[in-house]
Parts: structure tokens; C-alpha cells; sequence
């Protein structure tokens, strides 16, 4: 079954307060909004909270308010999560960029066991190199790279995710884009 069909049944039995479908909705979606709030606080013990914490909120907005037909279940977790980092980080003011955190050995690698260490290490490096050139993008053009390529997100869902128009999200993945090609090279 294609993702976006799953997502709409989710939706729905979601929306009649099936609990059964909000844990299959989790397993789905987990990864992913780990993945997002990782990127975003450079933490693996804050994204593992705030990933709890988008979930949670959504089962009770879920419970108490109901949700549109029209959304999309992805999206609107995404929403959700995207609106939680923003709320860590006013809580955070203070406290210095977790981004920053990769040379404190707080961000995890994801490692393929088949690779030989050659291939690990360019690999590594290039994951740096990358890293490095989204900490200087800004938030927008961050979300975007994260949401669209990371996370496999449509343009719809990304739409939908931060309350624009899909040209819109299309024109500015794009500059993004250019943005972090254009520091890479500067790197190069």
C-alpha cells in the first residue's frame, strides 16, 4: 500500500480515537520525526524526548479536537514536531546551538557494516561536511533540505507541515539547495 493511501486510513481511524492506529501511525512515523527533531537540537536523548512529546501531543489533540479530514496525518505530526523544537529552543535561549554538539561526540553515526572503513570515513567526512553547511543555512532553508531529503516529505506535506503554498515550499527548496551547494564549495 502506498504511503499517502496508509496515511489517509490512518487519518481516519486516528480521527474515531482507534488506539490501535495511532501505535501503527508511530511505528510509521517515529524514525522519521526522530530523524527531524535529531537535526534540529543535535541531541539524541532531546530528540528521543521531543519525538515523545510531538506524539503525545498529537494522541490528545487528537482526543480532545479532532482532526481535519482534509490533512494529512504525516503532515500535520510534522506541524506538530516542527512547533515543539521551536517551543524547546524558547525554553533553551540561553543555552548555547546544539548543532555545534558533533565534535562532543553527542550526534550518532549511522554506520552500514558492509562498508569497509575507507568507505565509512569519506562517507563520515562528507556527512560532516554536510552537517557543517546546514548549521550555517538558515532555519527555513534547514527545515526544507531536512523535511524534503532526509525525510521524504512531498512538497504537499511539507506545504501543509509549515502553512505554505507548494510553489512556494518547491521555490525555496530549491534556493536551499543552492545555498548549501554554494557553502560546500566554498568548503571545497
Amino acid at each position: 500500500m502506498n504511503k499517502n493511501r496508509q496515511d489517509k486510513k490512518l487519518l481516519f481511524r486516528v480521527k474515531k480515537k482507534d488506539k490501535n492506529a495511532f501505535i501503527a501511525a508511530y511505528d510509521l512515523y517515529a524514525d522519521e520525526i526522530y530523524r527531524f527533531a535529531f537535526f534540529k537540537v543535535g541531541n539524541a536523548e532531546e530528540a528521543k524526548d521531543l519525538t515523545s512529546a510531538v506524539f503525545l501531543k498529537v494522541w490528545n489533540y487528537a482526543q480532545s479536537q479532532g482532526l481535519d479530514e482534509s490533512q494529512s496525518l504525516r503532515a500535520f505530526i510534522y506541524k506538530t514536531a516542527k512547533h515543539l523544537v521551536i517551543d524547546h529552543y524558547r525554553q533553551l535561549r540561553e543555552i548555547e546551538t546544539r548543532l555545534d554538539n558533533a565534535e562532543n561526540g553527542l550526534l550518532e553515526t549511522l554506520t552500514d557494516e558492509k562498508q569497509n572503513p575507507e568507505q565509512q570515513a569519506e562517507i563520515l567526512s562528507d556527512m560532516d561536511l554536510v552537517r557543517a553547511g546546514l548549521e550555517k543555512l538558515k532555519d527555513e532553508y534547514r527545515d526544507m533540505i531536512i523535511m524534503r531529503f532526509v525525510d521524504e516529505l512531498s512538497f504537499a506535506e511539507i506545504a501543509e507541515a509549515t502553512g505554505k503554498t507548494a510553489g512556494t515550499v518547491r521555490v525555496q527548496t530549491f534556493r536551499a539547495l543552492q545555498a548549501l551547494k554554494d557553502l560546500l564549495a566554498d568548503k571545497k
